[in-house]
């Protein structure tokens, strides 16, 4: 069969022969390619078998147009794709053999068919003299064809007693004949062993060879062959193929709004529109409600996109098509790795991932463990190598299954998403686990440790790891929590993208607590994490009430002095100090301090962590002299153990600043906060959270120093971004509002600085309520600007 679209020589077809003597007029091109099929004898090439007409001479050779085999209709709404018809003119004016091939991964459907028949009718209605079709997806039936054009066009020596030799007479026609011609050579597969039945470019005759291949490796190019890369419709091209289909058919009621989103869910892939317009025709649905049913995961493509809505005669199911070069790529080098390679892919990430994933132990074992077992008989193979996983890339690359660019590091390896649907949905259920657990693992065994120094890296991981969650339904919650989940949730945390982090651990918690219980300590943990994110986000009374629960189930469960327990009992203590309750917050991160130095001794990074808050906790309790050489001894610990650019020490260092700032060390804040701030921004850019916080503490100490302009710049750069990235309402930002207020008070812009404290002390009663110490402190000042 012929691919993207090919009616091959080996179907039923009803079709409009024009024979040999007719011609049609180039004005007659638009009505010939809108309803005719392009034929000639459609003699059945699917095997060597020789039919009655080799049995006699070959017959002279006839002046008339000769066309052999059969170019399919053009679709239904076709679109002509202009851009694409100038490449291959263009490519066709330099170069005797033009080959389409696709450049996005997804192999069948792309039109690729549709495109070359669209040449081989502009040709035909152009009074080609001769026309040959070949469905080139066997050697056997090129060969087939080539000896029946030879028989057709007369070429002396085809006698029609061997096909072999009359097709390789044919070959030798074409090389010297001054009569023009077209082959064209559809899907073509086994390149391998087809080299020697490719026409020879022609010495001084007009001749072409034009084919369709779904494979991209060396073999395609080379001998005077131009490759042009057909990739799916544009978005435009999408919209008017559904327009003009369902206007056509009587059904112009079934566009709506949707219709873009419905292409894009489709992935724009000509194969999949047909499929689809045909269906909602057939049953008188529109685009909103099947998108609705595509996007329904337990819907599958074969009901979706079914055989039986084929009206445009691709030949093939789009699963099939889709998948159509694996069954060959299983059978070469590294024989047996195609299948589980692009069923482990697809849970990934159809934007990219990695190519260092393949690299993982959780991948190479994967291979080993899933290869297509060998035949009897053939000695087990050896443990799959990296090597071998990045063959099976190639391997699947070179048959336009996925496309793998080296040069694209953090997404080297992409995939049509219909392709991956169609993988997924082909996978043996009891393949499922190990296939979602092997693609968690090498997740997760690429996720960096210090993510600030690979935040693209990460960015691509987190997506990833959404898009496998999405697939993986509960599979990644058997038998715990799979870490890469919790991962992808710390590094939202981290990188400051706080609702999207308070969105993940929701959904996380909810997942954890009903497939392990809320006792569970992955349910456990990932409240816990939800409380912090919750803290981070400004909500700090969810806060409070989440990890007093947490710490309450943990002290039961776990113990008292279990790490987890310390943990949580530590985060309270922090929220406690963030709503102002000081006494309580420093009571107990004295005694989360004395068990971390008792229980992990005194560098452990928890130990200094509870230093560090305590030390803050001091000094908002105005123990400022115990809170400054607590800070002092806690980053000097961190610069030996952590290193001078680790994230821990930046904080540490920044809250010394503060600590010096509240003392009136302004100076030495300055010269602390200036190098943070130059650090967060080399390190983690001038977007991230921390950053922010930098720059406005920074701010805060020109004020602090006389230096008011200089914090008003800074401020009022700030504050936009704190609003936009952390929102209007976290503590952090409206901390930020209140200093730009001093800042203009100081400058004398009284008014601007009265009506933005206005803001800040509405803002705070209602977030933190009256008695809260922020609170108290803006209405505080606010009554001084007005009574001065």
């Amino acid at each position: 069969m012929s691919g993207d679209g090919s009616v091959g020589a080996g179907r039923d077809i009803t079709h409009t022969a024009i024979g040999a003597g007719s011609r049609v007029e180039h004005t007659e091109v638009d009505n010939r390619i809108e309803n005719s099929t392009v034929g000639g004898d459609v003699y059945q090439a699917g095997n060597l078998t020789v039919t009655h007409h080799h049995n006699h001479p070959a017959p002279a050779s006839a002046p008339g147009p000769v066309r052999v085999g059969t170019v399919p209709p053009l679709a239904s709404a076709f679109q002509s794709r202009p851009d694409l018809q100038e490449k291959i003119d263009r490519a066709r004016e330099r170069n005797t053999t033009v080959v389409l091939t696709q450049v996005l991964s997804g192999g069948g459907g792309v039109g690729k068919s549709q495109l070359a028949a669209t040449c081989a009718h502009r040709a035909h209605a152009d009074g080609l003299d001769v026309l040959v079709w070949v469905d080139a997806a066997e050697t056997a039936q090129i060969v087939a064809t080539y000896a029946r054009a030879a028989a057709k066009a007369g070429v002396p020596g085809a006698h029609g007693q061997d096909a072999e030799h009359d097709a390789a007479a044919f070959l030798d026609w074409l090389a010297v004949t001054d009569r023009t011609w077209l082959v064209v050579l559809d899907d073509l597969t086994d390149l391998e062993n087809t080299v020697p039945w490719w026409p020879r470019p022609p010495a001084g005759t007009d001749g072409r060879v034009l084919a369709t291949t779904r494979r991209r490796d060396a073999l395609v190019t080379g001998n005077g062959r131009a490759v042009v890369d057909i990739g799916t419709y544009t978005p435009d091209e999408a919209l008017d193929y559904l327009r003009e289909r369902l206007t056509a058919a009587g059904s112009a009621h079934l566009l709506d709004n949707r219709a873009d989103d419905l292409a894009k869910a489709l992935g724009r892939l000509p194969l999949a529109l047909a499929h689809a317009a045909a269906y909602m025709i057939n049953e008188d649905i529109d685009c909103t409600a099947y998108l609705g049913l595509f996007t329904d995961r337990t819907s599958r493509l074969t009901t979706l996109l079914p055989p039986g809505a084929d009206t445009d005669r691709y030949g093939r199911q789009v699963t099939t098509s889709l998948l159509l070069a694996l069954d060959a790529a299983q059978q070469r080098e590294p024989v047996g790795l195609a299948a589980p390679a692009i069923r482990l892919a697809a849970h990934l990430d159809p934007a990219g991932h990695p190519q260092q994933l393949w690299a993982t132990d959780a991948v190479t074992h994967y291979l080993t463990t899933h290869r297509t077992p060998l035949p009897p008989g053939t000695p087990d193979p050896d443990p799959v190598t990296a090597g071998q996983a990045r063959a099976a890339l190639r391997l699947l690359h070179h048959y336009a299954l996925i496309t793998h660019h080296a040069r694209d590091t953090n997404r080297t390896v992409r995939l049509h998403a219909l392709t991956a649907r169609a993988a997924r949905e082909t996978t043996p259920p009891t393949q499922l686990p190990a296939t979602v657990h092997a693609a968690a693992d090498a997740l997760f065994e690429t996720w960096p440790e210090h993510e600030h120094t690979a935040r693209d890296l990460t960015a691509v991981l987190r997506a990833n790891t959404d898009t496998l969650t999405t697939h993986a339904d509960d599979l990644l919650w058997h038998p715990h929590g799979h870490p890469v989940l919790f991962a992808a949730g710390h590094s939202l945390t981290s990188t400051g993208l706080i609702h999207a982090a308070v969105t993940h651990w929701q959904s996380l918690a909810a997942d954890a607590e009903r497939v392990l219980g809320d006792e569970h300590p992955h349910t456990l943990a990932a409240c816990g994490n939800l409380a912090q994110s919750y803290g981070r986000a400004g909500r700090v009374g969810e806060a409070i009430d989440l990890k007093e629960r947490v710490l309450a189930d943990r002290e039961r469960l776990l113990g008292h002095d279990h790490r987890d327990t310390l943990t949580i009992r530590h985060s309270l203590a922090v929220s406690y100090s963030e709503v102002g309750r000081t006494r309580e917050a420093i009571d107990l991160m004295e005694q989360v301090l004395a068990d971390c130095e008792r229980l992990l001794g005194d560098e452990h990074p928890h130990t200094l962590a509870a230093r560090g808050s305590l030390a803050l906790s001091y000094g908002q309790a105005g123990r400022t002299r115990e809170a400054i050489d607590l800070m002092e001894q806690v980053l000097a610990d961190r610069e030996r153990l952590l290193g001078d650019e680790h994230p821990d020490t930046l904080d540490v260092r920044g809250s010394l600043a503060y600590s010096y700032w509240q003392v009136g060390r302004v100076g030495e804040a300055i010269d602390l906060q200036e190098r943070v701030l130059a650090d967060r921004e080399r390190l983690f850019g001038d977007e991230h959270p921390t950053t922010l916080i930098a720059r406005a503490n920074l701010a805060s100490s020109y004020g602090k120093a006389g230096r008011t302009d200089e914090a008003i710049v800074l401020e009022e750069r700030v504050l936009p971004d704190a609003a936009r990235l952390l929102g209007h309402d976290h503590p952090d930002t409206l901390g930020i509002r209140s200093n730009l207020a001093f800042s203009y008070w100081e400058a004398g812009r009284t008014g601007e600085a009265v009506d933005l404290m206005e803001r800040v002390l509405a803002d705070r009663e209602r977030l933190l309520g009256h008695d809260h110490p922020d609170t108290r402190a803006a209405a505080d000042r606010l009554r001084s600007w007005r009574n001065p």
